[in-house]
């Protein structure tokens, strides 16, 4: 009876000290003040090494943003601002518009808006969080009846401030760029250029695909048309032939409902990867990279378990701390039996079909947006970042929030 016991007690010791891979982990409340959050972007806005957040907030119409109240504060709710009136608000992003030092921010707005929206900071730090100090413009060039979906700051013209790329969604959906003037702050300066049909941007990014000294684009371009998939749009490097539409370049998933992605080097060969969640054959599909021209790649299709919500986000990081990547997975349409954030993990290689699938969200909340890997506790480990934007009936949401990784 004895060494029953004791054989009882060694074996919940060794189960006790495992990590908890099948148990939601702590969710802990930035924000859940406002209605229908969209969409998370980061950046240190105050020079102390830890990330800040931007978020549009949809049907509450406003963009906010939040300082990292330190270590020690950060699983309380964090101080904010709303740093402008931005009805219909899709995407909220960080880019330092005028070279004054303070981070502004630009919203883009879908719906019956069909606007962007910069919104300036104050020059003086200790102001940031004073929201009457903020001043919000519409940028006249973005008033073209279009569905602005998401915008990515770039330097394209090697002159001036930096520029804007931006995407759009539906009828007369285009992805071009915003032109800095030589006075950034002089509105009306800001000119547009097309340089590509599109059908609903989801993700953009600028990397240099073809190793040619300038930056490219890459989209994943989501409903159904001839631009439909996960492409990249070469820069042509001239300025006259910048403001024409770029050559594009199709990585993969032509024809697939693509949703938000990532880039990175998964299976560490040197060369970044695409990895993409669609919700046509509901796969995360690894697109590795078998070049540096850009032009060739191979498809790997990562199983979605059939019970599971509609796919959403899909972002990487080592999560378990083993050296070896992972993937954390957002979904739309969970409920109390659907879980709407996971994280998986490989067994053989990032090749392989079949991944671990491992709880993060719990039970609780329904549609869930684009995530970010952050260590926002300082222990080490890369914690959970998103928003859900429609937890419960007439809810307005969990909010913005975070998961935090219980691996270290």
């Amino acid at each position: 009876m004895h060494k029953i016991l004791a054989l009882f007690m060694v074996v919940a010791l060794k189960v006790s000290t495992l990590p908890a891979q099948n148990t939601a982990w702590n969710r802990h409340v930035i924000d859940s003040t406002n209605s229908g959050a969209d969409g998370v972007r980061i950046a240190d806005v105050n020079n102390d090494n830890l990330p800040d957040i931007t978020t549009g907030w949809e049907e509450g119409g406003y963009t906010k943003v939040y300082i990292h109240p330190g270590f020690d504060l950060v699983k309380q709710k964090w101080p904010s601002v709303n740093v402008g009136r931005t009805p219909s608000v899709e995407d909220a992003v960080f880019v330092d518009l005028d070279n004054d030092g303070a981070l502004d921010v630009v919203s883009s707005t879908e719906g019956d808006n069909k606007r962007i929206y910069f919104n300036w900071a104050p020059n003086n730090a200790i102001d940031y969080l004073n929201a009457e100090k903020w001043k919000s413009q519409i940028l006249p060039a973005s008033e073209k009846a279009i569905q602005w979906m998401y915008a990515w700051p770039i330097q394209i013209d090697g002159k001036n401030g930096i520029d804007l790329v931006v995407g759009a969604k539906n009828k007369d959906a285009k992805i071009g760029w915003f032109q800095a003037p030589k006075n950034t702050r002089k509105i009306s300066d800001w000119k547009w250029f097309s340089i590509s049909p599109a059908t609903w941007i989801m993700s953009i990014m600028s990397k240099d695909m073809d190793d040619d000294g300038d930056m490219d684009i890459v989209v994943s371009d989501r409903k159904q048309g001839e631009t439909q998939g996960v492409r990249w749009l070469e820069n042509p490097g001239k300025i006259g032939k910048q403001k024409k539409e770029w050559v594009n370049h199709f990585i993969g998933c032509k024809g697939l409902e693509v949703m938000f992605m990532d880039l990175t080097d998964l299976d560490g060969d040197g060369l970044e990867d695409v990895i993409v969640t669609e919700a046509t054959t509901r796969k995360i599909v690894f697109l590795k990279r078998l070049d540096k021209t850009g032009q060739n790649w191979k498809n790997y299709s990562i199983d979605i378990p059939e019970y599971m919500g509609k796919p959403k986000s899909v972002a990487v990081g080592d999560i378990n701390m083993d050296g070896k990547l992972d993937l954390v997975h957002s979904f739309e349409k969970a409920d109390e039996e659907i879980e709407g954030v996971y994280w998986l993990s490989y067994n053989n290689a990032p090749t392989d079909s079949a991944w671990q699938w491992h709880k993060v969200s719990g039970p609780i909340g329904i549609k869930y947006d684009r995530v970010e890997l952050v260590d926002l506790d300082g222990d080490g480990d890369l914690d959970v970042l998103t928003c859900e934007e429609n937890y419960g009936a007439d809810s307005k949401g969990l909010g913005v929030i975070w998961y935090e990784n219980p691996h270290n």
